[in-house]
């Protein structure tokens, strides 16, 4: 769901690079789980405020500079269960990865494998025999998402 940038003033407050959408896509959740060097961990947020493209949050008991630097690089996350139902013709990205991705002459391109923001748009991270390709997620490439029979078919050429 986001990232921890970095501190954020100095009464344990940090700033979130979010993957959603929106950056305040993340202030309606209690908890977060965060990434630690043991595995995820849940915290109780304190409070977040939107600022521009970036969320800033504080968490229960992460009451100082120092205690929120601890948090930097950190990936943050939400139960499953708490998001909401996807409507028509949307998905999570993480229920893409894994689907292979075809184009529009049936030509097999590899599977996803991740995703990420460009600042224009969202980029498909698609890896097969041939390397590693990117391709933006957008409508002029992206033609059908069929999720229940696992592939992406996009327009895009098997050489480009």
């Amino acid at each position: 769901m986001g990232r921890v940038i970095a501190p954020f003033g100095v009464k344990g407050w940090f700033k979130v690079d979010p993957f959603s959408a929106s950056p305040g896509g993340l202030t309606s959740f209690s908890s977060w789980w965060i990434e630690g060097e043991q595995g995820w961990s849940e915290f109780e947020v304190a409070e977040t405020a939107v600022h521009g493209v970036i969320l800033v949050a504080h968490l229960n008991g992460c009451d100082d500079r120092d205690a929120a630097a601890r948090f930097r690089g950190r990936q943050i996350a939400v139960p499953r269960a708490a998001l909401p139902v996807t409507g028509e013709n949307e998905a999570y990205q993480v229920d893409l990865i894994g689907l292979e991705v075809r184009n529009l002459d049936n030509q097999a391109l590899g599977s996803v494998v991740g995703f990420f923001d460009s600042g224009a748009h969202d980029v498909m991270r698609v890896a097969g025999s041939t390397g590693e390709r990117l391709l933006p997620f957008v409508p002029t490439v992206v033609k059908v998402v069929d999720q229940d029979s696992g592939y992406i078919v996009v327009d895009w050429g098997v050489d480009w």
